[in-house]
């Protein structure tokens, strides 16, 4: 009855913890809107990937539960729904195998930065559909808007730095929480202390597309 009193807690403890760091996205995020296309978002899919793997989505539907709460649930939104998806499933591919390793910091930094470099691309075919273009028009609104994803490329790489100590920040407050609580620790990926972070060591409704609060 104390272990499943225990796992309970727990799981209260994550829902809370996933409603929180998808809300202080959101904060961040709107604060930062004045940089164009840099903003955390890749950093928090990444490392709360590193961290929680299949459990990353559910604090990344909140934040974009938020976005369309907030902003509104129009075209601009519908690729929400998605874009993010692709660097969550890349994270989820590398990150065991970069578990205590020091290239585990600038591999992230460079998933971050390749999603920013597509994310015009990503988010065209949506754009195409709910607008209905044909190859060539969406295929040019993509070319447009690529010095947007220039500069989306650089915030990521830049702020995908700091995925692994993030994701050990993280895992670190939950250990303190959950011994506080007196019950067993969640089990994450990380595994033991620093097992999944090495040594130590915006994405956005593109600019492009406008409109939106994100």
């Amino acid at each position: 009855m104390k272990k499943r009193r225990g796992a309970a807690i727990a799981s209260i403890f994550e829902l809370v913890l996933f409603a929180m760091l998808g809300t202080m996205l959101f904060i961040m995020k709107y604060f930062m809107e004045f940089l164009p296309n840099i903003h955390p978002v890749a950093l928090f899919v990444a490392a709360l990937t590193v961290v929680y793997r299949f459990k990353a989505l559910i604090p990344y539907y909140v934040y974009v539960m938020i976005n369309g709460v907030v902003g509104g649930f129009a075209a601009w939104w519908i690729p929400y729904l998605y874009i993010w998806l692709p660097l969550w499933a890349a994270v989820m591919a590398v990150s065991r195998r970069l578990r205590g390793k020091r290239i585990a910091a600038p591999v992230y930094a460079l998933l971050c930065a390749v999603h920013g470099a597509l994310f015009g691309l990503l988010y065209t075919p949506a754009q195409a559909l709910l607008y209905g273009l044909d190859f060539k028009a969406a295929a040019a609104w993509w070319i447009a808007g690529l010095p947007f994803d220039a500069l989306h490329a650089v915030g990521n790489y830049a702020l995908g730095l700091l995925v692994v100590p993030f994701a050990a920040l993280i895992q670190v407050l939950q250990k303190a929480y959950t011994k506080g609580a007196g019950n067993g620790i969640p089990r994450t990926d990380a595994g033991a202390p620093g097992g999944a972070f090495g040594n130590g060591g915006g994405d956005c409704a593109d600019d492009r597309a406008g409109g939106d609060v994100s």
